[in-house]
């Protein structure tokens, strides 16, 4: 059997203490290669500090985010309330061309250099929150941040588009999957023509029903994998913070309880799928 070499990458750390302990407890089993962190969360100055730990066992990005909770500095037009608009409002804004270009440069840049100041370097990739980073605009900006600093061919960048019948052999949230890609189209032209290179093939994406078999659907995640597959996942434990900014409750649980399960790495080997860093595959 070929062995199916992929990236496995926790979304949302420093979404809430809560999903930032369960990510640790996976780091620390050993059973991701990947998190991204929103830095604009209050408890990321503090997360940081515990992931930092982990700088040399997985790669470690920031989670870029206009829609959960609120910007790092003023944005009286994106955000006029304090508080982030929902996906719905930034994906038609952006397919309208009217997000507010300065406010969304200067948030970008901020989140990146909070990154940075706590983790005393830049990240090592960049993704999206709700897969922003991929919306038309605001891919520009963040390729033009990331360049700014120097940063083509150290950062890499989370295409979060796959093929039509890889997404359709997986038959898991197919619908979101595809409405994903056709949002994403161009992206990864775009990134690789400014030197960043991006993975090659992406599952994960989930109902975040806590009635379904989140196992069962980490096999079908292994179907058609690409020629660089990143899984995403969302470990984690629910609290009051995560709560008051997210719907993904119960279902945080369920992921992280199957990835410290010994069943985990048993289905890993019965497929022959062996999870590893970006620069790391092995």
């Amino acid at each position: 059997m070929k062995t199916t070499r992929f990236m496995l990458c926790a979304d949302d750390y420093a979404l809430s203490p809560g999903v930032s302990r369960g990510i640790l407890e996976a780091l620390s089993a050993g059973r991701l290669t990947a998190t991204s962190a929103m830095t604009n969360r209050p408890s990321w100055p503090v997360a940081a500090r515990a992931l930092a730990a982990f700088a040399d066992k997985a790669d470690l990005g920031l989670h870029l985010n206009l829609t959960a909770g609120g910007p790092l500095g003023a944005m009286p037009a994106f955000a006029p309330d304090g508080y982030f608009p929902k996906l719905t409002a930034v994906i038609g804004a952006s397919l309208l061309g009217r997000l507010p270009e300065a406010e969304i440069r200067a948030e970008i840049d901020r989140q990146i250099d909070a990154f940075t100041a706590a983790m005393g370097r830049p990240p090592d990739f960049v993704d999206g929150h709700q897969h922003v980073q991929i919306l038309p605009g605001v891919r520009r900006w963040l390729i033009e941040a990331l360049t700014k600093r120097a940063l083509a061919g150290r950062v890499w960048l989370r295409d979060s588009a796959d093929g039509v019948s890889a997404i359709l052999a997986r038959r898991v949230e197919a619908a979101k999957a595809l409405q994903v890609a056709a949002l994403a189209t161009g992206f990864a032209r775009a990134a690789r023509a400014a030197g960043f290179e991006t993975n090659e093939g992406f599952a994960g994406f989930s109902s975040f029903d806590p009635s379904r078999s989140y196992r069962g659907d980490f096999a079908r995640f292994l179907i058609a994998p690409g020629a660089r597959p990143l899984i995403m996942c969302h470990p984690g434990h629910a609290d009051a913070e995560l709560a008051a900014v997210d719907e993904v409750l119960a279902s945080r649980e369920l992921e992280l309880a199957y990835l410290l399960s010994p069943e985990f790495t048993t289905d890993l080997a019965a497929r022959s799928a062996v999870p590893g860093r970006w620069g790391n595959p092995d």
